[in-house]
């Protein structure tokens, strides 16, 4: 092993080696550019896996937070605030109608991981039917219904049974639901495994089947939901309200939040002590969570999405594009090449985006704060990219 002189001496970093990382290290941001520091600057269509929810310097996140800090730090759950009520409230309002209590948490993992502890003490029943491709987040729970997660859990075993279903098998997913089964969990817009959108018949299918052999339905919203599809989430899309629905990513506009929406029936069986969260609903995460809900209403932000997806999905079937799939601010460029070529193609020239599961998909995630001129840059240096 490498002694700390030694590893100081190579000028070695003292983080875990566990991330494949690009050659860019962005300084600064604004709107939707970040600046690296060598002096480009770069359009991010990707916003850090989705967190950048409205871009970066936000007047009225960057006062929300100085206010907020300045005010009150923290505080744990054990005390009431009047900046997490507001913040629970504005969420609610935001929500499916139906959706009537919030508990707060950290990330999307940890909001899956509580999802589904509440379906098993609402259900007592102990199996859950997951969908191939998903992804749910590492923790332990998380992860047992994560596509291909045996290669990187770690654990020696899944905490409970998981029924795998392939994606928008309707037929397929009728057979894996009984009474044993506690909940269905799923992604209505898969992000890691491409920007795969299931479809309007199979969430409505997976509403009647769970409702009908008494599973709870989990919407896994921690990446499409806060606006990326153009709606509030995608339940309120579909017109498909889900007895749980998590969410997280852009919450709270980069600072780390998710949180898990139940109706007013599951949360009569929640007793105190069943969840807990040191971090969760602390005042600076609610603080954004209730500006960034404010800015995507007052700047109109979920008709911007609207619009410019629409125009992606016509207009960016250029150069190595063959084809466009997904949601909103969601979306999946499907490509002739593979789409790390492409990806390092579009970082020689500017732009930002990412990878996923699928070899020959690249993916969209941009602030909903973004332009039509961002698009205009996007389609032109696409078409520049031979095929």
């Amino acid at each position: 092993m490498m002694d700390a002189a030694a590893a100081g001496a190579k000028g070695a970093s003292a983080l875990l080696d566990v991330f494949a990382m690009i050659d860019f290290e962005p300084v600064s941001g604004a709107g939707v550019t970040l600046k690296s520091a060598d002096g480009r600057e770069y359009l991010d269509f990707y916003g850090g896996h989705a967190v950048a929810l409205l871009g970066y310097g936000h007047p009225r996140l960057l006062a929300a937070l100085g206010r907020q800090a300045g005010d009150l730090f923290f505080q744990s759950n054990l005390v009431p605030m009047a900046v997490r009520e507001r913040a629970a409230r504005a969420l609610v309002d935001f929500a499916p109608a139906g959706l009537d209590r919030v508990f707060f948490v950290n990330s999307g993992a940890e909001a899956n991981e509580n999802a589904l502890r509440i379906a098993f003490r609402a259900t007592g029943r102990a199996v859950v039917v997951a969908i191939e491709g998903a992804f749910h987040g590492r923790s332990a729970a998380a992860a047992a219904v994560t596509a291909g997660s045996a290669k990187w859990n770690g654990f020696p075993s899944t905490p409970f049974e998981v029924r795998w279903v392939p994606f928008d098998d309707e037929e397929a997913l009728a057979a894996a639901l009984d009474e044993s089964v506690a909940a269905l969990i799923l992604e209505p817009v898969q992000g890691v495994a491409g920007a795969r959108a299931l479809s309007p018949s199979f969430l409505r299918t997976a509403r009647d089947l769970t409702r009908g052999c008494g599973s709870l339905l989990v919407f896994d919203e921690v990446q499409c939901g806060m606006g990326r599809t153009g709606w509030p989430f995608a339940a309120t899309a579909m017109e498909v309200t889900p007895d749980l629905l998590t969410t997280a990513k852009g919450l709270a506009g980069g600072f780390p939040a998710g949180a898990v929406l139940v109706p007013e029936c599951l949360a009569h069986g929640i007793k105190r002590g069943d969840l807990g969260s040191t971090f969760g609903g602390g005042p600076m995460a609610c603080a954004l969570i209730e500006t960034v809900i404010s800015v995507i209403l007052d700047e109109g932000l979920l008709a911007n999405v609207r619009r410019l997806s629409a125009r992606i999905q016509a207009e960016c079937r250029v150069g190595p594009v063959t084809a466009v799939q997904g949601a909103g601010f969601l979306l999946g460029l499907r490509t002739t090449r593979p789409a790390s070529d492409v990806l390092k193609e579009l970082r020689a020239r500017g732009i930002l985006a990412g990878g996923s599961a699928d070899p020959n998909v690249v993916r969209l995630l941009p602030p909903l704060v973004l332009r039509d001129d961002h698009v205009d840059r996007l389609i032109s240096t696409l078409s520049e990219i031979p095929a």
